[in-house]
């Protein structure tokens, strides 16, 4: 595992073969505690190619000198990420009139 938040990543090999591929990453606190919003392609094996972006939310805990996976939530689809970018749009304007 990783010693270094900027270490982390969704890429994964089995068989040699890169079936989860990281595209881009940010990360959005750093620390003991660690969140890391991730955007990644998984490998068809049908198709084979790499099918749609995907995007993840990720939080690590560093214990013993090293980050440790606690929790994830992977967004599903463009179409759920632009729901949740729209949410956060709406409640971060109706904050602004505080």
């Amino acid at each position: 595992m990783a010693t270094d938040v900027d270490e982390l990543t969704v890429d994964y090999m089995e068989d040699g073969h890169l079936v989860s591929k990281q595209l881009d990453k940010i990360i959005l606190t750093k620390g003991a505690w660690s969140t890391i919003l991730y955007r990644y392609q998984d490998w068809d094996r049908k198709k084979e190619e790499y099918g749609p972006e995907k995007y993840s939310i990720r939080r690590y805990q560093k214990r013993n000198g090293e980050y440790q996976q606690k929790s994830k939530f992977n967004i599903s689809s463009r179409a759920q990420a632009e729901k949740i970018v729209e949410a956060l749009q709406t409640w971060l304007g109706e904050s602004e009139g505080e």
